[in-house]
């Protein structure tokens, strides 16, 4: 019960912080906005109204919702449809981009804890039996400094003096536990398969690093996670083995349940286990808002550009007629998903 409160916690802050995005912007750019609800109606109560806007409580715990005035109708004074193609699109923009900053901060924190690899240190992670490194004393964990003199500074260092040697004795400074040896060893010229000229598994120590420093590595981490789930939908298209499926609410919770047993990445804390799935999430809740779809930002986005381009506004009636077609099209599509997450269970580790 605790997790699936928690769950919900999780899901429906995601989604408020979505419609925090989006009335930002709508108040930087004079947009007025309604009212502003914690959770989906019916409305529960007024919590307070400040600056022209209600604050709701409402009885659906998941997430919020922003309602901006003239929402649908250009002749509204002050409202969204009304104003400027710009600073509407810069409002649609402002859930997504919301979602995905979100992202690069949790991607910043999860570094913060768990390190990042250090490129320009050579480790050794695991050593092969009977090799020319176990016969010389090398272990697993003990770190590469030289090789015949030549500094190691990467693995690509390590690789080129070794097979610049083969058949021949080469000298190899390592440290362990703080202090320095020096083993002598010949790199084979034909290893057995699978294993390398001295019989070595390289790796990179994680070094820690403050947030501030993760933050630039938290963007670049979800770039290519914005990738990789935009590419999903093309392999699911072409039959991709092992492409996984969009997941509804029971999935993701079990999803979750995952995370909170250490399973998701089995080498991390609870913490880094549950950050994960809150990147997940929030990363998939922002691609898929942008996507050029009616009655998502996207394709509220996609209607707003030919005013900009070429000057001349898509009929709002159109609009209006369009995003309740599409609203309801989505909600059969997820009702469809959530039905397949019992019929047809994502695998989980």
């Amino acid at each position: 019960m605790i997790i699936t409160l928690q769950f919900i916690g999780v899901l429906a802050g995601l989604i408020l912080l979505h419609e925090i995005g989006h009335f930002i912007a709508a108040r930087i750019f004079g947009v007025e906005v309604e009212e502003f609800g914690i959770g989906f109606p019916p409305k529960m109560l007024t919590l307070f109204k400040m600056g022209g806007t209600e604050y709701t409580l409402n009885w659906l715990p998941f997430g919020g919702f922003v309602r901006p005035k003239g929402e649908g109708d250009p002749d509204v004074p002050g409202g969204l449809a009304a104003a400027k193609p710009m600073v509407r699109i810069a409002v649609f923009l402002a859930g997504p981009f919301m979602n995905l900053l979100i992202a690069v901060i949790v991607y910043s924190i999860i570094f913060s804890q768990t390190g990042v690899p250090d490129w320009n240190t050579v480790e050794i992670l695991a050593v092969d039996s009977n090799s020319p490194a176990e016969a010389a004393g090398l272990q697993a964990g003990d770190i590469v400094e030289y090789i015949n003199d030549v500094t190691i500074d990467s693995d690509e260092a390590l690789r080129d003096e070794v097979y610049a040697n083969l058949e021949q004795t080469i000298s190899i400074v390592y440290q362990r536990d703080g202090e320095e040896g020096e083993v002598s060893l010949v790199p084979r010229q034909n290893p057995p398969e699978g294993e390398g000229a001295i019989g070595i598994i390289m790796s990179n120590p994680m070094r820690k690093i403050g947030w501030f420093q993760a933050l630039p590595m938290g963007a670049v981490a979800t770039y290519h996670h914005c990738v990789a789930v935009l590419t999903i939908p093309a392999q699911l298209l072409r039959g991709t083995q092992g492409a996984s499926r969009p997941v509804g609410f029971k999935g993701m919770h079990e999803i979750y349940q995952v995370a909170t047993s250490q399973e998701l990445i089995p080498e991390a804390s609870v913490s880094v286990n549950i950050l994960a799935f809150v990147v997940s999430v929030t990363v998939s809740l922002g691609i898929l808002n942008l996507l050029p779809i009616p009655a998502l930002d996207g394709g509220r986005i996609l209607f707003a550009l030919p005013e900009l381009i070429f000057k001349r506004r898509i009929s709002q009636r159109v609009q209006n007629i369009t995003n309740s077609v599409s609203f309801v099209i989505l909600i059969a599509l997820l009702f469809y998903i959530n039905i397949l997450d019992f019929i047809n269970p994502v695998s989980l580790p």
